[in-house]
């Protein structure tokens, strides 16, 4: 059998640190020499190549320009590569994650995130595990030669969790993201054990992929909170440069049934702006009937987000936002589950 050839992408984080032998500073390694730092990747059946970006970036400066110039990358590189891993600091990971699965459409092929806690050159590092787990799960086919998950992923510590449904949990833990509302797609032991059932498919053999880098980023996030003021909830929902808010909101979806935050919503509601319900919790399902409060805010205009994270709803804005200016298109979108970010 031909070797599976994958594209190892390093944009900048953590993993890609190693002690520099002079002064002990924690300094970016030259990833073209990724097989002397984890020799371990030689042994399996697969070509590697490597992609640094430059500058490399950190999680904490990740834009939107980014998520475009890696799917820029894939696309010119789609036909040279069974699957691609691209290396992330952790901070941002979820965003990147979400982004992309919405700007890669018929995707076929894994394009699996990664990254660790620890630099891949410290004794105690998560990142050799989670970088060669990330490779074997790239590299992974079926019996006719598909790739085994062709989603955009997230590999950290010995779960895949699909890209839009994942979100960092944890800044001192080994297990830094959770997927509480969509369960792992693979999970690693002694052998990795694939949930076949859960892990999407492309809808049609053999189409082409196609990304979309126009991008809307007018979004703004409003987390409800006791004490918040009306001046606030009026800046956030009613900017004149806001295109879109997230609510995130208490429990099943809630928010102060006061009458002034009702009004400044219907307000932001009447002015055509897009408002989008999402639950503080990490697990579970805003149902805006459930409550008083909740079926207010549907009244009044905000639409339901179902069970999807910040991240990837915000993703799902800044790609619906940019596919269209008509925000009642946008708005019928969003109840749709496009990249198996929501549960319907």
């Amino acid at each position: 059998m031909n070797k599976a050839s994958i594209l190892l992408v390093y944009t900048g984080g953590t993993i890609g640190m190693k002690a520099d032998p002079v002064d002990g500073t924690l300094r970016p390694f030259d990833f073209g020499e990724i097989l002397r730092e984890v020799p371990e990747l030689s042994k399996f059946a697969v070509r590697l190549d490597t992609y640094t970006f430059d500058p490399l970036i950190d999680s904490s400066d990740v834009e939107p320009s980014l998520w475009q110039a890696i799917a820029e990358l894939i696309r010119e590189r789609y036909d040279h590569y069974d699957g691609f891993v691209i290396l992330h600091g952790t901070d941002t990971m979820a965003y990147t994650a979400s982004a992309l699965s919405f700007m890669l459409e018929n995707l076929s092929k894994p394009v699996i995130l990664t990254g660790s806690q620890l630099p891949i050159g410290t004794l105690r590092t998560d990142g050799k595990e989670n970088l060669i787990s990330a490779v074997e799960i790239a590299a992974a086919k079926d019996g006719e030669g598909d790739a085994l998950v062709p989603e955009v992923a997230i590999y950290f510590n010995a779960k895949l969790l699909r890209g839009n449904r994942a979100t960092k949990v944890s800044a001192d833990n080994f297990s830094a993201f959770r997927s509480p509302n969509c369960p792992p797609l693979a999970e690693a032991g002694i052998h990795i054990r694939y949930n076949r059932e859960h892990i999407l498919r492309p809808s049609g053999r053999g189409a082409a992929l196609a990304i979309h880098t126009a991008l809307d980023t007018r979004v703004s996030i409003l987390k409800i909170h006791p004490g918040m003021t009306p001046q606030l909830a009026r800046t956030v929902l009613c900017s004149p440069e806001t295109r879109a808010v997230i609510l995130e909101t208490y429990g099943s979806g809630n928010a102060p049934g006061k009458a002034w935050f009702l009004d400044i919503v219907r307000e932001a509601c009447t002015a055509g702006k897009i408002l989008v319900n999402v639950t503080q919790c990490l697990e579970g399902t805003v149902n805006m009937d459930l409550y008083a409060n909740g079926k207010a805010m549907e009244c009044a205009g905000v639409v339901n987000g179902f069970d999807g994270t910040t991240e990837g709803t915000l993703a799902k804005l800044f790609y619906l936002m940019g596919r269209s200016r008509d925000n009642e298109w946008v708005k019928s979108m969003l109840g749709k589950d496009l990249r198996g970010e929501i549960s319907k």
